[in-house]
């Protein structure tokens, strides 16, 4: 492929020159969207096509039990099924404005191959297969009509692999008629065993797959104007680098002869830092840092696509990780998995209008603030890494996390002090904190708060009924 023309190479050392846009460190909120053919089995999670071609597994066990033998029936017979006859894209676009996100990201195509957009690249797409309809492009128009930003993600990467299951047993996979959906199909390490997590899987992806694998990223960025591209792990794969590298300059390139501010998220080591923005799933930092991350998670405990027995989390919970999130620097892209006709599951609607509730009233402790000398102080522990979004303790009343913007600083309580909350990183004389404090109030709640500063902390006194559902934040004006 040509790069773009433009200030950035396929260089490591160019690609240093990139800077995160100001609506993605303004912006906190996002939505994620796992939506595709492994909605129609609605089975165990989004990897049901890998997994209902491993025996043993089960998936495998339900795809015998409910469908039949895998060469009579196998996942691409799911498709027509995947009719999104009750899709939406206004509606969806609707939703997620009023839950507070500023950015969506739907996967355009997942590890099974099957491209939610219109691709000229293969056959094998939702524009010419199930719905016979662009969701992709469809949600873009909506999405930037409710003036949202709109980002896309692809997973096509781990395709080299997904389907190898398939190949070690009597399945339509290994039928040449499907390859093109199916893939390479190629071996691969048990799922975390320690080759697992090697960064040089043999066989490599060749050439052909990954000269395919640029021209479908290139096709997706130059047709939809994304101005976020988010990748999954196996990027990290050494194979890639050369091609990332091509990517990124491509892709930026455009942005800038766009005039749009673009991003790039990777996990692990896949960029190296200041490229690109990193990104933590199902998971959080333990402390602050000074460059923008995101945390992706989803409002399931058990799976990102749609599925039967989903196992929701509160969303006061996830009102407290958006917020810990932001304390520390980063922005949340939450997920939500709708059904094959296109609908997102009423329980799921109700937890983002949740959220948006919260955002109505609290927002401005959110969007556009900054980190402020400390995220934040209290004696619940937050787990650091991937996959730990279940592992936490409850917050108490002693829980602050701080953001900040300009001569404001909001303290939010993760959970409600009681009659009275004491702040200890602003106490009389805190070398955090050496100016002045002028007025707290508490938003949603009118009228100042009486306070005194003493030598333990800052002592409010708190309205006698919160103003909200979920985490309560001080306004706290200072002076030098």
């Amino acid at each position: 492929m040509t790069t773009a023309p433009g200030p950035f190479l396929p260089t490591w050392e160019s690609l240093m020159q990139y800077r995160v846009p100001d609506w993605y460190q303004d912006a906190k909120f996002g939505i994620f969207i796992h939506w595709g053919v492994y909605a129609v089995p609605a089975f165990g999670n989004e990897w049901y096509p890998r997994n209902m071609y491993l025996p043993g597994s089960r998936e495998y066990q339900h795809h015998l039990e409910t469908y039949g033998p895998h060469t009579g029936f196998g996942y691409k017979d799911f498709i027509p099924q995947f009719k999104a006859e009750r899709y939406d894209p206004a509606a969806w676009a609707k939703l997620f404005k009023a839950a507070g996100a500023r950015y969506v990201v739907p996967v355009a195509e997942h590890h099974d191959g099957f491209a939610m957009y219109d691709t000229a690249l293969s056959e094998w797409c939702a524009a010419k297969m199930g719905p016979r309809r662009d969701l992709i492009g469809e949600l873009a128009d909506a999405i930037r009509q409710e003036g949202m930003v709109f980002g896309v993600s692809s997973h096509r990467a781990e395709h080299w692999w997904f389907m190898n299951g398939g190949m070690t047993f009597a399945s339509d996979v290994q039928d040449p008629r499907y390859r093109d959906f199916y893939g390479p199909a190629m071996p691969g390490p048990q799922y975390r065993t320690p080759e697992w997590r090697s960064l040089d899987w043999q066989p490599r992806p060749d050439a052909r797959f990954l000269d395919d694998w640029l021209a479908r990223l290139v096709e997706l960025v130059d047709k939809y104007r994304p101005q976020l591209v988010w990748f999954d792990w196996w990027i990290e794969q050494i194979v890639f680098a050369p091609y990332l590298q091509k990517f990124a300059a491509h892709y930026y390139n455009r942005g800038v002869e766009w005039g749009l501010g673009t991003a790039i998220n990777f996990k692990n080591e896949a960029f190296p830092p200041g490229t690109a923005v990193y990104d933590i799933e199902r998971g959080q930092l333990s402390g602050a840092v000074r460059f923008l991350w995101q945390n992706d998670t989803s409002v399931s405990k058990n799976s990102w696509g749609y599925v039967r027995d989903q196992q929701y989390k509160a969303p006061g919970d996830l009102i407290q990780d958006l917020i810990d999130v932001v304390s520390k620097s980063g922005v949340l892209l939450l997920n939500v998995g709708p059904r094959p006709d296109g609908v997102i599951p009423e329980p799921e609607q109700e937890i983002l209008l949740a959220i948006g509730r919260w955002l109505a009233i609290n927002g401005e402790a959110i969007y556009a603030t900054r980190p402020w000398r400390t995220f934040g102080e209290g004696p619940t522990p937050v787990p650091e890494g991937s996959f730990t979004d279940t592992e936490r303790n409850p917050f108490t009343g002693r829980d602050f996390r701080f953001t900040a913007k300009g001569h404001t600083l909001y303290a939010i309580a993760l959970a409600w002090p009681g009659e009275e909350a004491v702040i200890a990183s602003l106490a009389q004389g805190a070398a955090l904190c050496p100016e002045r404090v002028a007025e707290v109030q508490m938003l949603g709640a009118p009228g100042a708060l009486p306070y005194r500063r003493e030598a333990d902390g800052l002592h409010v006194q708190l309205p006698a009924q919160p103003p909200c559902d979920h985490a309560y934040v001080l306004k706290i004006t200072l002076e030098p």
